[in-house]
């Protein structure tokens, strides 16, 4: 990561932490590119999570595995942290505190938790915040170069589903396979692309605007579930392309089939182990069976950032972690050794 992204990423972090949090944070001098989250609990340790691992931030400024050493966040220093997110409006945002979360700028996305109002409709609004999240947003450009050949055949695309665990970087890859097909390149044209971007992770939207490069025929439902979102696109934008994070209702595959049934391409993620995995959900599983799906793309668990294998329909690799390279090296979504 550059210098100045590096830079940026830290400014945009450190300006909506308490003044106390900040300093220290500071004074660790950690390399932003691998500060994946910081954790705000009242009472409890200060807590992030740096190249992979969970580190207590202590009283002078450095990193420990030691609970003990850690300096323990305050109900102000909560509360400030809060006024500095929400720019002393919480008002603002109570549409996105009823969705459990936060974008700022920088497409970072901040977790709240605390005491719900409930309503008969739904969730209300969230008061007594006492829990923070800080997710930070890794744009981490060329990533999916090594599997869109296996994606991209001959100017076509297949439907492609990513099996990943949880923070494994599929959402990461999905995102620069996005703004690969929406860009063009030398062997194929620009596609229209259309993401519902049900939890503002893949274009990061703050006040409207993508803070991660989706490409420039990318048209973006920020903050849309999944099932309507999709409809609307179909109905509205005319894609070539549909892309969605994180599926596995009834109602996800229903609308899926919907969209491959028009024509459009799609794009989607899973959370699993592998093919056989999914195979064995009982709503996602119909569609492995049938080979609705042209392409898989595992990653593999445990290793943030690194591709597994690519499977066609019929299960049949086409890419294995052995043959091929991680997308890490020089493009990683986080630093760790190749497979």
């Amino acid at each position: 990561m550059k210098q100045a992204v590096k830079e940026k990423k830290a400014e945009e972090i450190y300006r909506i932490l308490a003044l106390p949090l900040r300093k220290l944070l500071k004074a660790c001098q950690l390399d932003f590119s691998k500060l994946q989250e910081i954790r705000l609990r009242i009472g409890a340790p200060f807590l992030v999570v740096y190249d992979g691992r969970e580190h207590f931030v202590d009283s002078r400024g450095g990193l420990s595995l030691d609970d003990s050493r850690s300096v323990m966040v305050s109900r102000e220093q909560l509360r400030e942290t809060m006024e500095y997110i929400s720019n002393y409006s919480m008002y603002a945002f109570e549409e996105e505190l009823r969705q459990g979360y936060i974008t700022v700028q920088g497409g970072h996305r901040v977790g709240v938790a605390g005491k719900m109002i409930w309503e008969k409709q739904g969730a209300k609004n969230m008061k007594h915040i006492s829990f923070l999240n800080i997710r930070l947003a890794h744009e981490v450009i060329g990533c999916s170069d090594r599997i869109l050949p296996y994606v991209m055949q001959e100017g076509r695309l297949f439907h492609t589903l990513i099996i990943s665990p949880p923070r494994c970087g599929k959402t990461t890859l999905l995102r620069d396979l996005i703004r690969q097909l929406s860009d063009g390149g030398k062997e194929f044209a620009g596609m229209t692309v259309g993401v519902v971007d049900e939890r503002s992770e893949l274009g990061a939207c703050y006040l409207g605007v993508p803070q991660n490069d989706l490409g420039c025929r990318t048209d973006i439902l920020d903050g849309c579930p999944k099932v309507q979102g999709m409809m609307m696109l179909v109905r509205s934008m005319a894609p070539q392309v549909i892309a969605v994070d994180e599926v596995g209702s009834r109602e996800d595959v229903e609308a899926m089939e919907y969209v491959m049934n028009c024509g459009i391409y799609l794009l989607a993620t899973v959370h699993g182990n592998s093919i056989d995995d999914i195979k064995n959900k009982p709503v996602l599983g119909r569609l492995i069976r049938e080979r609705v799906f042209e392409r898989y793309i595992l990653m593999t668990p445990g290793r943030v950032g690194q591709i597994g294998s690519v499977f066609d329909e019929r299960g049949s690799i086409l890419l294995s972690c052995q043959e091929g390279k991680s997308m890490q090296g020089s493009k990683a979504i986080q630093d760790r050794e190749a497979c």
